[in-house]
């Protein structure tokens, strides 16, 4: 893994077969895992534990997938990776847009799912920014107000509100607001945030681009903190301060 510690996950998910070898399979990769088989416990273990990552799955029986995403993210915004046997793109899609940072379909091959948690749990980096430079607390002005975003904490404030970000929220709204102006096209968004080894479609920055607007834009339809160039890809309004 990316780090020293060892990451911590939680997986929901109804398949108790399925579920056993995954967890065997992931522990013989470094990682620590703890298992739930619906979504109300599933719910109750994240209340009562801190996870680096939750790998949830879309068909549950009594609650389903969405609404335990739905729940998680009212109170914590650990990542979560999706998983569905369905291949409608309308469902993937609802998923992203209450707050899951990536999905995968079954069947899969482990080394795919294995790739996409390890890129959730890889912070952001950039060649030219030094360690110094990433504990900083950025500040910057933009058309709707003075923004801060902590680094260390991971927090981001407009004025004196604080905006809840997901993990994924979070890592574009830094990587943009780092380059203000610069435009990042959404191959670009992939390859830095998400990471080389991601293999999902561009629309899922358009998806996790839309629930961040919705949360720091004071009009979302038309946005002036996170800008489209149409046709090259998205940049930051702002200056620094």
């Amino acid at each position: 893994m990316v780090t020293d510690k060892i990451e911590k996950i939680l997986v929901i998910d109804d398949e108790v077969t399925f579920v056993k070898g995954l967890k065997l399979q992931l522990e013989n990769h470094g990682l620590s895992v703890e298992t739930s088989h619906n979504g109300l416990d599933g719910l109750d273990k994240i209340k009562e534990n801190e996870y680096s990552l939750v790998v949830l799955d879309l068909m549950l029986p009594g609650m389903d997938g969405i609404e335990v995403c739905r729940r998680i993210r009212d109170f914590s915004v650990v990542p979560i990776i999706m998983l569905t046997a369905k291949e409608d793109e309308i469902e993937k899609i609802l998923g992203l847009e209450v707050g899951a940072d990536d999905y995968l379909n079954k069947p899969f091959n482990f080394r795919e799912l294995l790739a996409r948690i390890k890129a959730l749990l890889r912070r952001v980096s950039w060649d030219d920014t030094d360690k110094e430079e990433k504990q900083q607390i950025k500040k910057y002005t933009t058309p709707i107000g003075n923004l801060s975003i902590q680094l260390d904490t991971r927090k981001t404030f407009l004025d004196s509100k604080e905006i809840i970000l997901s993990t994924k929220e979070f890592e574009i709204f830094t990587l943009l607001s780092h380059f203000p102006g610069k435009i990042f096209s959404r191959d670009e968004l992939l390859d830095k945030v998400w990471g080389y080894d991601y293999y999902g479609s561009p629309r899922t920055v358009d998806v996790h681009m839309r629930r961040l607007r919705a949360k720091i834009e004071a009009e979302p339809e038309e946005p002036q903190i996170i800008c489209t160039k149409w046709g090259m890809g998205y940049y930051f309004n702002g200056q620094r301060r």
